[in-house]
């Protein structure tokens, strides 16, 4: 943990500078310190900090709800991205961007909550197509069911995009791509609540997570109470996926990258696991954002397409170990 604060702190401080007008570290400093210019003042403080702070929360928030979905199913392939959870977040944003400015106050607040109710449905309708009646829930069959849904809704967001203003269809294509488009603070603040709210509810359910990877039957006789816990969780697992949606557009890998990667350096205990797994997607995010602005200067590469550049090779070594 202490590494990954240390790399987070490096890449923050990395990515201050990086962009088309670059801060000299000298005038980085005195900005910091309250003595920069006024075009300074508007770079850093403006433009640029929110959307790093923004980075931060979305790899912690997305990385976490993996991490969860991961637990509550028992699939290491479960992530927010994968099984559809972000696709249905998006379009219900989508639907809502279409029809009103996105640039006006309100939605900004208002978006994380109808990207948890799209979230909701969508991990609703899930669970109702993947379970059958008097039979545990089958790993494989929520995953293909999970893909099969984020295929419709894409599908269906790919259609109502057709029907958009050449502005409108721009803003939406880049943000599916998974562009981080809340670059100000009233957007942090408008994610910091769900964020703040919702990850020490996680943390504080860790124990509840590892006697849910026993199983059902285990958990069952140890107490728990499987069916009300998975709920609970699962609604915050969504929460936090949807709001991290609703204002950094469909990024996906994150969830599974990061859980991953922190089992590998703690282990399968979740009072470890959950606070490393935030801190692996949120330096796996600002990092990737800072690629995606300094590759190609002066236009962006999405954030979502650089993760993705790593993620779905991994997505695909992981099916072919868990098929052999």
């Amino acid at each position: 943990m202490i590494v990954f604060g240390i790399l987070i702190a490096a890449a923050f401080l990395v990515s201050m500078n990086t962009g088309y007008i670059r801060l000299p570290p000298a005038d980085l400093l005195r900005t910091l310190l309250g003595h920069g210019t006024d075009k300074q003042n508007l770079i850093l403080f403006d433009f640029r900090l929110p959307r790093i702070v923004i980075s931060v929360l979305i790899g912690a928030g997305l990385a976490v709800s993996g991490c969860v979905m991961q637990g509550i199913s028992r699939n290491a392939l479960a992530d927010p991205g994968i099984l559809g959870i972000n696709a249905g977040a998006g379009l219900m944003v989508m639907l809502f961007v279409s029809f009103y400015p996105a640039t006006a106050a309100a939605p900004v607040y208002i978006l994380p909550l109808l990207a948890f109710a799209g979230s909701g449905l969508t991990a609703a309708l899930i669970y109702a197509l993947a379970h059958k009646r008097h039979e545990a829930l089958s790993q494989t069959r929520l995953l293909m069911t999970g893909i099969a849904v984020a295929a419709g809704i894409s599908a269906a967001s790919i259609v109502l995009t057709l029907k958009l203003s050449p502005d409108k269809y721009q803003f939406l294509a880049t943000w599916l791509a998974g562009s981080i488009w809340g670059t100000s603070w009233k957007f942090v603040l408008a994610l910091l609540p769900w964020i703040v709210l919702l990850l020490p509810y996680v943390f504080y359910k860790a124990r509840v997570l590892n006697v849910l990877n026993l199983g059902e039957a285990t958990a069952t006789g140890l107490g728990a109470h499987v069916g009300r816990e998975q709920l609970k969780l699962l609604a915050a697992a969504v929460g936090l996926a949807a709001s991290c949606v609703a204002v950094s557009g469909g990024i996906g890998f994150v969830g599974l990258i990061g859980p991953h990667l922190a089992r590998r350096l703690v282990g399968p205990r979740h009072q470890a696991l959950l606070p490393v797994s935030a801190l692996a997607g949120a330096l796996l995010v600002i990092v990737a954002d800072t690629i995606g602005r300094w590759i190609l200067q002066p236009s962006e590469v999405p954030t979502g397409i650089v993760v993705a550049v790593v993620g779905a090779p991994y997505f695909l070594y992981l099916l072919a170990r868990s098929r052999s």
